[in-house]
């Protein structure tokens, strides 16, 4: 794929890069495991002063870099906005917190096994590969970086293709703020030069989030090397609402939980499960609600989302949706490429969705919700948890005896309550199945990538 800015909004070309050469590649690599070597000799009150640094310069520069995402990838300038103060924030957060995560720990009193002192120290393991998405350009890279800087590693960056503006923004940015040269570095590389990556011995492990395919590559070279990865591979995550939810407020937020980001969320909604006593009442709100979006320019605040980020991302999304369509969906609202140019794609839902058809298994990367009617409890999660992944899930209910059946049932890396999936700095961020392994966020994340070290004295 050829690295590009290219604005979906109008399908025009901005800028295309060239990408790094074999001897840029070598001499980033050589700069981050460099850094790494004196970056882990500093305290982490000094990487903190550095974040913090970053963090006001990302803040201060957030007009302008709310720009070049809603130019890269299309989401509404507010989205970009949103997502820019929210990186600055996760960034404060782990410079505030990685000390107490990473404080030592003393696991059993020290005699039990015999020794006069123990504890375990959590250090860095060195230079990181990150492999990142286009659908939240800083926030996904940060939610990695921040933490994994804090902790003394170094970082690599391998962005998606159609975002270079963004990943070489954030192959700068830490610099900025003060860490040493080389701790953050973006590389300008093609997705098949990612694996071959991992057979350097400089290189201690990677995270990747993005398709299943993807995560398998990396992971299959990783493993070849003995590499420690974290995944986070997508999901068809659920929307379930119960007879004793608030149905008027579950059908406002779930046109948010399918909408938002113009659908491109690994956390979006996607099957929405609900309850025959309530049934018609959701999905004539939901429908309505969905019709009444506007799916339009980005820069225009009455823009309820923007175009997706790609052509083929569009012509996926249309090809799932012509799929169920010929064997039996029924549309009720959207459904169709709209005239004109630009990657827009309305907000769409689904019914009469059966297992014949891809979209009832395959992740739709786009605003088309599939509606499904069940006759109890038991039958929503059951079909909640007959999925491949595994990623999260938003139930709508005030029976504590159903919330707490649903919290301890569903297999998914996380259960939302009368609320939309969202991801926190202070709370771990992951999945099941083929969703991936392994978390992001909090003391959980930060731990990923480092060497939890056993200090036993006699």
């Amino acid at each position: 794929m050829t690295i590009a800015t290219v604005d979906p909004t109008t399908g025009e070309t901005l800028e295309e890069f060239t990408p790094h050469t074999a001897a840029e590649v070598e001499d980033r690599i050589a700069a981050a495991h460099a850094a790494y070597l004196e970056l882990a000799s500093t305290t982490i009150a000094q990487r903190a002063e550095w974040m913090r640094a970053a963090a006001g310069i990302l803040e201060s520069e957030v007009d302008q870099v709310s720009e070049l995402i809603t130019t890269e990838m299309g989401k509404t300038l507010g989205q970009a906005r949103y997502e820019t103060l929210k990186s600055a924030t996760g960034m404060r957060f782990f410079a505030d917190n990685a000390e107490r995560y990473l404080a030592p720990e003393h696991p059993v009193e020290a005699g039990a096994v015999n020794a006069s002192a123990l504890s375990v120290r959590f250090d860095p393991i060195g230079v990181v590969l990150a492999v990142m998405p286009w659908n939240y350009p800083l926030w996904q890279c940060i939610r990695f970086a921040a933490p994994a800087l804090m902790a003394g590693n170094t970082g690599l960056l391998k962005h998606a293709s159609n975002v270079p503006q963004s990943a070489l923004y954030l192959g700068e940015l830490f610099a900025r703020g003060g860490f040493p040269k080389g701790a953050f570095q973006t590389l300008l590389i093609e997705g098949g030069a990612v694996a071959p990556l991992l057979d350097d011995r400089r290189i201690r492990a990677a995270t990747l989030t993005g398709s299943v395919a993807a995560g398998a590559s990396v992971a299959e070279a990783a493993g070849r090397n003995v590499k420690k990865t974290v995944l986070e591979l997508g999901g068809t995550d659920v929307f379930i609402v119960l007879p004793s939810a608030d149905v008027p407020r579950a059908a406002t937020f779930g046109v948010n939980a399918r909408v938002q980001n113009s659908g491109q969320s690994c956390i979006a909604a996607k099957r929405y499960y609900v309850h025959t006593d309530v049934y018609d009442e959701f999905a004539d709100a939901f429908v309505a609600g969905m019709a009444a979006t506007v799916a339009g320019d980005p820069r225009d605040e009455a823009t309820t989302f923007g175009p997706l980020a790609t052509s083929r991302g569009r012509d996926d999304v249309q090809e799932l949706v012509d799929d169920a369509v010929a064997k039996g969906a029924t549309v009720l609202t959207g459904g169709s490429v709209p005239d004109g140019p630009g990657w827009f794609y309305p907000a769409t839902v689904l019914t009469d969705v059966t297992p014949s058809m891809r979209i009832f298994r395959e992740e739709c990367f786009g605003p088309v919700a599939c509606l499904y009617r069940v006759d109890s409890l038991d039958e929503a999660i059951s079909r909640s948890n007959d999925s491949d992944f595994g990623l999260s899930s938003s139930v709508w209910t005030t029976d504590t005896a159903e919330i707490d059946r649903l919290t301890r049932s569903l297999d998914f890396g996380g259960v939302f309550v009368n609320g939309l999936t969202a991801s926190f700095p202070g709370v771990p961020f992951g999945g099941v199945k083929d969703s991936g392994y392994g978390r992001e966020l909090s003391a959980f994340g930060i731990r990923e990538f480092t060497n939890a070290k056993t200090v036993w004295q006699a």
